[in-house]
């Protein structure tokens, strides 16, 4: 009786054969395929195709942004906000998130008020509508506790000014420096 192994053994080996020589039939360069226009590939790479589309294979390095630097807003911004709430202490800063919140702050020329600052970095561009401003303040009531008390819509847009000229001249100085 013959052996059942070493049959199996020549008919894996004779499918290896003939599986590479199907290989070697193909051409040996890859078929030339049309190039998208710019702008379809990067809506393909930012949004996806509805049916699929091409398989987009990238790199994982992005064309860096003016202003961004290894945090997740921009750094103009971030380092403006910064230098400009420096006289009240920060109780959190999130360079990822783009979100800084103040301690309570007490004016000594007013000590039965106390105000908090948030700031919101919105965006990676350095724009008006990137920073978002919210103070609140409280007062001091009979009992001795805090109270919330309205506060000046103009006070936070006056932070959000100084935010952004801060920003500009951290900006402009940069160029000057690099350029």
């Amino acid at each position: 009786m013959a052996n059942p192994h070493g049959r199996r053994v020549v008919r894996a080996a004779f499918g290896l054969i003939a599986l590479a020589a199907l290989a070697a039939c193909g051409e040996s360069r890859p078929p030339d395929i049309p190039k998208l226009d710019p702008k379809v590939q990067r809506d393909y790479e930012k949004h996806g195709s509805l049916t699929g589309g091409p398989l987009v294979l990238r790199t994982g390095r992005e064309r860096e942004e003016p202003g961004r630097v290894g945090i997740g807003v921009n750094a103009y911004l971030w380092r403006a906000a910064l230098d400009t709430l420096d006289f009240v202490p920060i109780a959190q800063a999130d360079p990822f998130g783009g979100v800084i919140i103040s301690e309570w702050y007490r004016p000594a020329e007013k000590p039965d008020e106390r105000f908090r600052i948030t700031v919101l970095i919105k965006d990676t561009r350095l724009r008006a509508s990137a920073v978002e401003v919210s103070v609140h303040k409280q007062v001091r009531a009979p009992d001795g506790g805090w109270l919330d008390a309205p506060v000046d819509e103009k006070l936070a847009r006056e932070l959000e000014d100084r935010i952004l000229t801060r920003a500009r001249e951290l900006r402009l100085t940069d160029v000057r420096e690099t350029g």
